[in-house]
């Protein structure tokens, strides 16, 4: 398989771009608690993967590693959350 672009990844790398160059006008703190919740919404918005990658695969071995890759992704949005609620305190 080849990966294509769509417009769901042409949206997340634009994105990307921009909160780059935000990110570039903050430090410490400030920075932290951006990139952090950032971490969050990107968790959310790649909610996709459960809700139509993983139920529209047609090949198994592909619904596998989506499977797979959503378990580290959902591990990984759960200690972003827990990073932005320590760094609110």
């Amino acid at each position: 398989m080849t990966p294509q672009d769509n417009p769901t990844s042409k949206a997340l790398t634009a994105a990307a771009v921009q909160h780059r160059a935000d990110y570039a006008r903050l430090s410490g703190h400030a920075f932290d608690v951006a990139y952090a919740a950032n971490e969050v919404a990107y968790h959310k918005t790649v909610g996709a993967l459960a809700d139509t990658l993983i139920p529209d695969s047609r090949n198994a071995e592909l619904r596998s590693l989506l499977q797979t890759g959503l378990k580290l992704f959902q591990m990984h949005e759960q200690h972003a959350e827990d990073v932005v609620a320590k760094l609110g305190k």
